[in-house]
């Protein structure tokens, strides 16, 4: 039987959350509280990651229930995937952690990125586009990891541009730890959102304040 996968029409009506402004970073934040002592998994099955996927506009709809599918018949391999998607996501994370922090990422994360990048670099062909050319990856029928070559892609991208200085993370004091492209004027946003974690701060300013008036 097929794993079940819901597939939306797009990004904004997806039940993830896709508020970073950046592929990678979008990836990094597919676990809640992730800063926190008690971080909250979504990528549970490898269904999952292909939704995800699915909805940042990764895969087709086809591609996506062939994936699901195959999962199916290649559980073991589906499984692996699944640990090995999980690990690019935490080095991805650490290392735009410590940048938003202007701290050194480990060298082990980088390493990690590299290798994956590595992979998805032996798969991708260089294909013509209106203004110019790029990597790709159109292989049939698409493979189980197909969704992380883009993403490691991404991530090096911005490891190496000159975006990495807008890269930073929400402040809120529980760990929310989501990353973002900060593109505000003054390079000082520091919320997720400003409706979630922004206004719990605001709140929490404004009650210190009446705490310590007379």
């Amino acid at each position: 039987m097929t794993a079940t996968i819901t597939l939306t029409a797009n990004a904004t009506e997806s039940a993830w959350s896709f508020r970073a402004g950046h592929l990678a970073l979008d990836f990094a934040n597919t676990m809640d509280w992730h800063a926190s002592d008690h971080p909250e998994e979504l990528l549970n099955r490898y269904p999952d990651l292909v939704n995800w996927a699915h909805d940042f506009s990764l895969l087709t709809p086809e591609e996506a229930r062939f994936l699901s599918a195959e999962a199916e018949r290649r559980p073991e391999v589906a499984a692996n995937t699944l640990e090995a998607a999980i690990a690019l996501r935490d080095s991805i994370y650490r290392i735009f952690s410590a940048v938003a922090h202007n701290d050194q990422p480990a060298g082990a994360d980088l390493a990690s990125l590299k290798a994956q990048w590595g992979r998805a670099i032996a798969s991708a062909q260089i294909v013509s586009h209106e203004k110019g050319f790029t990597w790709a990856w159109p292989g049939k029928p698409p493979a189980l990891e197909q969704m992380l070559w883009p993403v490691s892609r991404a991530a090096v991208d911005l490891l190496l541009s000159e975006s990495l200085s807008q890269v930073g993370q929400c402040a809120d004091d529980r760990g929310c730890g989501m990353m973002f492209i900060d593109t505000s004027r003054n390079h000082s946003r520091q919320w997720c959102q400003m409706d979630t974690c922004g206004n719990r701060a605001k709140a929490q300013r404004h009650y210190q304040r009446k705490k310590k008036s007379p």
